[in-house]
């Protein structure tokens, strides 16, 4: 071996968030099964071709719990159903869904290779309006959508296994016109890569080549579970939430978990571990080091902030390379800081290159790196990224970058891969820091999780909750609340921010949010308590309030019989179609077909459309109509009785306390209600915000709109004089 060597640890982190619904128990997202068929099978079966390179990869203990749930067949996925399903049975609300999903891949790599599902691209539109849709499914016939099916689920496997494998290789020259038969066979042998995944990296891990580390369970910001004011020593100026989360202990726990996790998968305790987003801070490493763990890896930014120096000049040049590579540690903890700029090479620039002249630059850079560095102790580049989320950006997947990579790495003892536990070992665990710097991967702060109006609102309704659970736990000694714990710590996860604010969008952001949302709901629904309103509105501020289909547009003063007495008592209100006005959470077909809402100065009024007539609703169902503001009212109405009234509820330190009776209620082939606003607590330009729940013996069965809530502003004695103009 050449004297000197210039040591490499690669770090992939593994991990996707925790898509499965708590309510349901289904996977909203289908990208756990995806990716698990394209990226964390290869990643590491092709270092059996090349020994002599050592790996280091990071699995996230809630990313494995969904794999073993898939190789169990335990996972229920929607779009897996959807694939499923004959095409010949398919419903026009599945097309609308394939022709909105099923092209989530990257058209470019993964989508043109295969002409056929090109040509469905281009005939859907590239630019699409989900609102076309519905027209959209007419120009597709029963065999484009089998052949949608198979295609969306094939671009996904890798392309290392498409050619292993003579049953893949043959779906790909065939290239259109499938059978049921042949799809699902594909799903049997996307099955079969999953299942190899585990086994394959505990094989690897046991003949030495490569480390396994994790992440705590959910994957949580550490540093802000312990404290959301720590974030203030890297952004002074924050806006934080209204509330301190302030609960090492969570923490703590998160740690634990992701060992024990780790350990009942693999039969071992990990050395190493990749904090969430790389972030730390003093505290955690405190706990990490309480914990056994023996190494730590973050962001380079976060050891110029420990130092007090620049370690790059204006042109991103290194000043002092001999600081950042080499570990160090703080609490008896190793730590190895990242080198941003080639981490980022990989990540966001190489797939615009050629495969062998990206490979080439990364190596002439590493031994750039090894010249500027003095001689006489061993240094360690590390190198830390996603080791899913950027290869559909290569071409090939990126299997020709590593396999140029791989072998020039191989071929050059002047660079030598390792492990991170093998160079600690041999090497010494690092000088000692005398302070760690509070921050992520990202801008060495946690900006991204906090500071925005929405990422605040979230850590105030997951504060809320906690706090109420305890409060239950502390007031009912030996219930059971391990669901309920579970949930939280699920809402802890840092995913669910990243989605938050304006740094980041994406097609399924409403699935994020609702899935946060969700967690919460399930910790009260497993105390028995009412869900409270505000987690049913989306946090996401454009998806907050439900436009009608019509507005508002003069007073009106319908007869409240329950019959359709005229078009017209309707017709200058507003009507919404509850059907576009739920989100993904609502997916099945409901018993309201439509809502409508009008007023004159003094009353509004609520009209209800039912999909069938009301004397097909079962015994013990009510409409409960729901206001946060100006005030918390909740009016209960039977469907069924002999005498049909509304029952006004206010709630006042935590309790529904019943205020009086309303009579102008109707329920014969539509449900009619007239609501004073004085009832509601609302004067003049007040904005009374509201939804509709359908309930059966006190459980909520639908709730109209399902995301967000409907806007109603009290209207002033000019408002129809207004309206003319």
């Amino acid at each position: 071996m050449t004297d000197n060597p210039l040591y490499l640890a690669m770090i992939w982190h593994m991990h996707q968030p925790f898509y499965k619904d708590p309510m349901t128990e289904s996977y909203r997202l289908p990208w756990v099964r995806l990716h698990g068929t394209k990226d964390y099978l290869d990643m590491v079966e092709i270092l059996k071709d090349f020994p002599r390179i050592r790996q280091n990869f990071n699995l996230v203990p809630s990313l494995l719990e969904q794999l073993v749930d898939y190789v169990d067949d335990t996972a229920k996925d929607l779009y897996l159903d959807v694939s499923r399903k004959k095409a010949s049975e398919l419903g026009d609300d599945d097309k609308i869904f394939m022709l909105e999903n099923f092209f989530l891949a990257h058209w470019e790599n993964m989508i043109k290779p295969f002409p056929r599902y090109y040509e469905l691209l281009v005939r859907r539109g590239t630019h699409v309006i989900k609102s076309d849709l519905p027209r959209a499914i007419k120009y597709f016939s029963e065999g484009d959508f089998l052949d949608l099916q198979v295609f969306f689920n094939l671009c996904w496997i890798d392309p290392l296994f498409r050619t292993r494998d003579a049953f893949l290789t043959g779906l790909v020259d065939k290239g259109h016109g499938y059978t049921e038969e042949e799809k699902e066979t594909l799903f049997l042998k996307q099955k079969e890569i999953l299942g190899r995944i585990i086994p394959t990296y505990k094989e690897m891990a046991a003949s030495g080549q490569v480390e396994l580390s994790f992440t705590p369970f959910y994957h949580p910001i550490l540093p802000l579970l312990c404290d959301t004011d720590v974030s203030r020593i890297a952004m002074p100026g924050v806006n934080l939430p209204r509330h301190r989360f302030r609960h090492p202990e969570d923490a703590a726990k998160q740690i634990a978990m992701g060992l024990d996790y780790f350990e009942k998968v693999f039969d071992y305790r990990p050395a190493g571990m990749w904090p969430s987003e790389g972030s730390v801070s003093e505290e955690v490493l405190r706990m990490v080091s309480k914990q056994g763990i023996r190494w730590v890896a973050t962001d380079e930014g976060v050891l110029s902030g420990s130092l007090g120096k620049r370690l790059r000049d204006n042109a991103g040049n290194m000043v002092e390379p001999s600081l950042l590579y080499q570990p160090y540690t703080y609490e008896d903890v190793s730590i190895v800081f990242r080198d941003h700029q080639l981490s980022d090479l990989i990540g966001f620039v190489y797939s615009q290159w050629d495969p062998k002249n990206a490979a080439s630059d990364l190596i002439g850079r590493l031994l750039k790196i090894r010249d500027s560095l003095p001689s006489g102790r061993p240094h360690l580049v590390s190198i830390i990224l996603d080791g899913e989320n950027a290869w559909e950006h290569f071409r090939n997947d990126g299997r020709d970058f590593f396999l140029h990579l791989y072998e020039g790495l191989s071929r050059d003892e002047r660079i030598v891969t390792t492990t991170v536990s093998e160079f600690i070992g041999m090497h010494g665990k690092g000088d000692a820091l005398g302070r760690l710097h509070p921050g992520s991967w990202i801008n060495s702060n946690y900006g991204i999780w906090i500071g925005h109006e929405e990422d605040n609102l979230a850590w105030d309704y997951l504060s809320d909750t906690r706090e109420r659970l305890v409060e239950f736990e502390a007031s009912n000694p030996g219930a059971d609340t391990g669901d309920a714990w579970k949930s939280i710590y699920v809402a802890e996860g840092s995913d669910w921010n990243w989605w938050y604010g304006d740094e980041h969008t994406t097609e399924t952001q409403e699935e994020f949010d609702e899935l946060f949302r969700l967690n919460l709901m399930k910790v009260f629904r497993e105390m028995g308590k009412d869900i409270p309103s505000q987690l049913f509105v989306p946090i996401l501020r454009e998806d907050r309030g439900v436009e009608p289909s019509l507005a508002i547009r003069g007073f009106i003063k319908p007869k409240l019989d329950g019959m359709v007495t005229s078009y017209y008592e309707w017709y200058q209100g507003a009507h919404l179609d509850v059907k576009k006005s739920g989100g993904s959470m609502h997916k099945s077909e409901g018993l309201i077909s439509g809502i409508y809402f009008g007023f004159n100065l003094d009353t509004l009024f609520l009209r209800i459309d039912p999909k069938e007539p009301f004397d097909r609703f079962e015994d013990g169902m009510d409409f409960t109509i729901m206001t946060s503001e100006p005030a918390e009212i909740r009016i209960v109405c039977p469907v069924k009785g002999e005498r049909i009234r509304g029952e006004i509820f206010e709630k006042q330190d935590e309790t529904w306390v019943r205020i009086k009776s309303i009579e102008d209620v109707a329920i014969q082939e539509i449900f009619e209600i007239g609501i004073p606003f004085a009832d509601l607590r609302a004067a003049e330009k007040d904005l009374i915000t509201l939804f509709i729940s359908l309930r059966r013996n006190g459980e909520e069965i639908e709730r109209c709109p399902w995301r967000g809530h409907i806007n109603i502003t009290v209207p002033t004695a000019d408002f129809e004089a207004m309206m003319w103009y």
